[in-house]
């Protein structure tokens, strides 16, 4: 088998509400791109990937895709995917992870869809569901997310996780309000989104801590080892940091050495597809560690992120992040969370989720070849 062409459809998603999580992201809404990734082979087998996400449209990666990883893939055999995940990564200052990220996906659907199986079969499946946690917006009030939270453990998610105002005496008033609605038998996190210094950072976390919260994830600059190692030593909730900088597998070795975190974190488009993020997994297991999936910014990454999380021991939930509308598009079907608060391994052949072709036809900005 051989990789004949690599295209990428730019289509409209529109309707995004006004969402903000931190200062990361600032308010987006309103429209945006995502890029349908095409990779055909020459046995008419066509592996798909999503570029892009609400906030981060696909008008600024998919032509460095094109530009730089194309040459890469045509002629290959898309099989390979470890020799190609190499090539990949050595376009990486001039691609970006993103495109590494969506071409090592679409990579994994042609190897499902050759041999019939979902990725997660030939990743070799762990388990066949797993619980969700509601993953907040940055709310107006506690109050806000205290009614947010209630809603979702009245219909048992598993757990709810705070992306607050980033204002850490405010920060500690949303803690205690969601912790007060929902009863101390909850399941809650914070995540902090890379905001305070160390002693803003140390307060709060004392104060969830104290709440009986799960974990305390990214209160510190998303690159500062030295402060999260010291952290640790002063609480006992568990700390995760690792989400970023975007960037593959080295990244996380220093984290681990410095002992500057209890979980590692990560996903498909900040890490670089599956092939890393299993990676990953597999290195926090070495060291009895989780690594708890990211949501993946799109509806297929997302998808993704559900192969591997059903294919690896060591995660413990399925984040899905609010609003829907701004991560929840292009797909006939999305994810779903049962009755349970369940989400389940997809059954059918590849990424085995059906893309909504209509909907990309009516949308089409751009096709990059």
């Amino acid at each position: 088998m051989r990789i004949t062409d690599v295209t990428l459809t730019l289509f409209a998603w529109d309707g995004i509400p006004p969402t903000v999580y931190g200062a990361h992201t600032g308010t987006f809404s309103g429209s945006s791109a995502l890029g349908l990734l095409a990779v055909e082979t020459d046995q008419g087998i066509t592996g798909h990937a999503f570029l892009g996400s609400a906030m981060n449209p696909a008008t600024g990666d998919g032509q460095a895709l094109i530009t730089h990883l194309k040459p890469i893939l045509v002629g290959r055999n898309p099989l390979e995917r470890e020799l190609l995940n190499r090539d990949l990564w050595r376009r990486q200052r001039s691609a970006g992870v993103r495109t590494i990220g969506a071409a090592d996906i679409a990579l994994w659907d042609i190897a499902g869809k050759a041999l019939g199986q979902p990725i997660h079969r030939l990743l070799g499946t762990f388990r066949t569901s797993l619980p969700a946690y509601a993953s907040s917006a940055v709310l107006p009030t506690p109050s806000a997310y205290a009614e947010e939270a209630q809603e979702f453990k009245a219909n048992n998610w598993a757990a709810y996780k705070i992306h607050p105002p980033a204002r850490w005496r405010e920060d500690i008033a949303v803690c205690e309000a969601v912790r007060r609605a929902v009863g101390d038998d909850y399941t809650l996190m914070l995540d902090a989104t890379w905001s305070y210094d160390f002693p803003d950072a140390l307060r709060v976390g004392r104060a969830i801590e104290g709440l009986g919260f799960h974990w305390y994830e990214d209160p510190l600059s998303d690159q500062d080892i030295y402060n999260s190692a010291k952290l640790k030593q002063h609480l006992n909730i568990p700390l995760m940091a690792t989400e970023y900088p975007i960037t593959g597998l080295d990244a996380y070795a220093p984290w681990i050495l410095a002992r500057a975190t209890d979980y590692l974190r990560g996903d498909v488009a900040v890490k670089g597809g599956i092939t890393t993020l299993v990676k990953a997994a597999h290195l926090a297991e070495s060291f009895r560690m989780n690594l708890e999936i990211h949501h993946g910014g799109n509806s297929l990454n997302n998808v993704a992120n559900l192969h591997v999380a059903m294919a690896i021991r060591n995660t413990e939930f399925f984040e899905v992040l609010l609003p829907d509308a701004a991560q929840k598009y292009g797909l006939v079907q999305d994810i779903v969370v049962d009755r349970q608060g369940l989400v389940h391994a997809p059954d059918q052949p590849g990424l085995g989720y059906e893309i909504d072709t209509g909907l990309v036809k009516r949308k089409t900005i751009a096709v990059l070849r």
